[in-house]
């Protein structure tokens, strides 16, 4: 009995002893297993660092295009609505038409414009060809009277000389009266004559006032030519046509609405897609255009994107805003600012999966 209770304390060490020991294994385990993770850790991070490391991403980013407003011409009103919304449509196609009877009155009238000033022009091309020869004629016309006049006037003065001339008793009162009336007369007929020679004299010019109405009317015949082809414009212009490939957006007429000139009517989203990411300007160090670029589209998980970079815009967001920040007044706190760049869509576009402007992307450009 004394044995047994000798070795009872002994062993009760060594149970001890054996769970100390124990725990210390665990313990060392433990740390091992720590130290082992924290390597691991930083050994996968240090791959993804080294794999990423000339990467650049944002989710400030969205899908951009051109949305182009069509807008009428003229006014009037939709007698023909052919497209609906969300339609595709191609260049040249028929979207509506407005009515064209009041446009086809107008290009009536300007045809009848046009008719009548090439008929005065017509007029005055055959009035200026006969005073090429009207005006000289009479300006010969006019000679021959003066010659013919001071031929009668030296007859007249002739006569009266000889009456004055003879005795009272070789001539009579009455005839020397008639003389006297004669010469005055002649005078006369040589100032008329003169005067008419005067006013046939500028041939030249009166000539060129004639050519000068035949450019008058040619001015009103082109004026009525520029009229028509105004209303003829206008009349094709009530046929309302896509100007490019598209899908039709903010339709807001209907058949029967009134649509006043320079209206938007709807609008065509192009089939062309890129993308505007906003960066940071510390990211913008080593990106370059013509760098790659992975895009993955919130809206579609599935869809992956790649394209490369274009172009960065010469100014930041803040600079083109409404209301650009005044950083020489006030207080001055420096906040980042963000440059848009341009990513074009090189691949992975889907026909069954258009792109709608504005959606939110999250590029990644590979900078290496």
């Amino acid at each position: 009995m004394a044995v047994d209770e000798g070795k009872a304390p002994e062993d009760g060490h060594a149970a001890q002893d054996n769970e100390q020991e124990k725990k210390a294994e665990t313990s060392s385990r433990r740390k091992l297993i720590l130290i082992g993770g924290a390597l691991l850790l930083l050994l996968v991070g240090g791959v993804y660092w080294f794999l990423h490391r000339n990467e650049v991403e944002t989710d400030d980013a969205f899908t951009a295009g051109r949305a182009v407003a069509v807008a009428s011409h003229v006014h009037g009103y939709v007698t023909e609505l052919l497209v609906n919304d969300n339609q595709y449509v191609h260049a040249g196609d028929i979207l509506a038409r407005i009515d064209d009877r009041d446009w086809r009155a107008q290009r009536d009238q300007a045809a009848a414009a046009l008719q009548i000033a090439r008929a005065q022009a017509s007029n005055a091309a055959l009035l200026l060809d006969v005073a090429k020869k009207d005006f000289p004629g009479r300006l010969m016309v006019a000679q021959g009277q003066l010659q013919a006049a001071q031929a009668q006037q030296f007859r007249a003065e002739t006569d009266y000389r000889r009456q004055h001339g003879v005795t009272r008793e070789a001539t009579s009162q009455q005839n020397i009266d008639y003389a006297t009336a004669a010469l005055n007369a002649a005078k006369a007929q040589v100032l008329q004559a003169q005067g008419n020679l005067e006013i046939a004299q500028p041939v030249i010019p009166n000539i060129s006032s004639t050519a000068t109405r035949v450019s008058q009317q040619e001015a009103q015949v082109m004026q009525a030519e520029a009229k028509l082809r105004e209303a003829e414009l206008n009349l094709e212009w009530t046929v309302i046509r896509a100007p490019h490939d598209g899908w039709i957006s903010q339709r807001n007429i209907e058949r029967g609405t009134y649509v006043s000139a320079g209206q938007t009517m709807l609008s065509i989203v192009e089939p062309e897609v890129w993308v505007v990411a906003n960066y940071k300007e510390t990211q913008l160090t080593h990106m370059r255009p013509g760098q790659k670029v992975d895009v993955a589209v919130d809206a579609y998980p599935f869809l992956k994107l790649k394209g490369h970079v274009d172009s960065l815009q010469l100014g930041t967001g803040a600079t083109f805003s409404a209301f650009p920040p005044e950083n020489a007044t006030g207080n001055y706190v420096k906040i980042v600012q963000r440059v848009p760049v341009k990513i074009l869509i090189d691949e992975g576009l889907r026909q069954d999966v258009p792109l709608s402007l504005g959606l939110s992307v999250e590029p990644t450009v590979h900078t290496e």
